[in-house]
């Protein structure tokens, strides 16, 4: 478990990331004294503008050092998310991000769908669903927008493309959860 001092560290990480992506500003110091930083680790980072969703992507699986799958996912975020153009000079200063880093996926085993809804943590779990190749991914802060569990299973079925139709006990389904940084503008110091 991070503690909140790491966690505001990977955040500055991330801002300083961006900033030199979108303004040519020095490069980011990344943080090389920790050696949680250095183990493998997942991570999504998010950015927002005025509270609504402007870029967000990171990874599931600990693939490589924490602090670089942080500073990939910075740069992925305010660049190469595929629903937003990228991010420009002139919103950094009233963009947001934030960084989840994620614990590693379980899988949840569940005889039928009652069974899944009663194991469910609405809130805390983040889920990952899973089948014939479509997989999708909700982190846990999404209950805050889908906070009925049903709806959050079924939303979250629709952006992996699987249809309704298809028995839950069909799909693979890991739940994980996450620590966040607070929310941090692009341009604080």
């Amino acid at each position: 478990m991070l503690k909140a001092d790491e966690l505001a560290s990977l955040g500055e990480l991330a801002a300083q990331v961006i900033r030199q992506a979108v303004m040519g500003s020095s490069a980011a110091t990344i943080p090389t004294d920790n050696a949680r930083f250095a183990a493998p680790g997942a991570s999504f980072v998010t950015l927002k503008q005025v509270g609504r969703l402007r870029g967000c992507i990171g990874t599931l699986e600990a693939r490589r050092a924490l602090r670089d799958d942080v500073a990939a996912n910075a740069l992925a975020a305010a660049l190469h998310d595929p629903r937003f153009a990228p991010l420009a000079r002139n919103e950094l200063p009233y963009t947001e991000l934030d960084i989840a880093v994620l614990s590693t996926p379980s899988t949840l085993t569940f005889e039928d769908e009652q069974d899944f809804f009663r194991q469910l943590r609405p809130g805390f779990d983040g889920l990952i669903v899973e089948h014939q190749g479509r997989r999708a991914t909700y982190l846990p802060s999404v209950w805050e927008q889908l906070p009925a569990a049903a709806m959050f299973v079924r939303e979250l079925r629709r952006k992996a493309g699987i249809e309704n139709s298809v028995a839950l006990t069909a799909l693979r389904v890991q739940r994980y959860t996450t620590q966040h940084s607070r929310p941090r503008p692009l341009l604080s110091v």
